[in-house]
């Protein structure tokens, strides 16, 4: 594993998002879903994320998530994804999303 410096995970905006919409992303070559994060001052913005293994739309709708808001905004599968909804892969490759157990408010940024 290559080492960085403090400097360098510092740079990195790494935010809590609470997770207003959820729809199927009907472009998408692989299954995912277009999401509406709600980021606080950062404002709502969208994503395109492939959350299908684990999480219908419904169960997405309120749940608090960890953000990276500092990546360029990138076109996937014909959305405008702004914002990098993070997770994990689990043994089945599923994504599993990282998230907190106890109410934070949108846009608190990782510490």
């Amino acid at each position: 594993m290559q080492q960085i410096e403090w400097q360098d995970f510092q740079r990195v905006e790494l935010r809590v998002g609470t997770l207003l919409a959820a729809e199927p992303n009907t472009g998408a070559i692989k299954p995912a879903y277009v999401l509406q994060v709600d980021l606080g001052e950062l404002g709502i913005r969208q994503s395109s994320a492939q959350l299908t293994g684990h999480y219908s739309c419904a169960e997405l709708i309120g749940r608090q998530v960890l953000c990276v808001c500092n990546f360029a905004p990138k076109r996937i599968a014909g959305v405008r994804s702004e914002v990098l909804v993070t997770g994990v892969y689990d043994a089945d490759g599923k994504v599993v999303l990282a998230s907190f157990d106890k109410p934070l408010a949108n846009g608190s940024r990782l510490a």
